[in-house]
């Protein structure tokens, strides 16, 4: 079967899909939430710059046509911190 290639909607990098983290809007609601649903979805890197520059120029609200809350981001900022802790140990 062939690799499912998906790209980050901050710095435009093409990885596999495994690579990034998926924020779906849901259908038929418009709720926006992490990883699980079917609806619209957008894919960005597990980097700080990265999640730091679709926050400022809302390139995940663009992306996903919906207004994107404030509480994500501090939850994917969250996932961010606890994965470098990960990594360092």
């Amino acid at each position: 079967m062939k690799p499912n290639y998906r790209r980050c909607i901050s710095c435009r990098k093409l990885g596999l899909k495994e690579e990034f983290w998926r924020i779906v809007r849901v259908f038929p609601s418009g709720k926006v939430q992490l990883d699980r649903g079917m609806g619209r979805s957008a894919y960005i890197c597990p980097q700080g710059s990265c999640l730091q520059a679709a926050q400022k120029k809302n390139r995940l609200g663009r992306s996903l046509h919906a207004s994107v809350p404030e509480t994500l981001y501090q939850s994917l900022s969250q996932r961010l911190a606890h994965n470098n802790t990960q990594n360092q140990t």
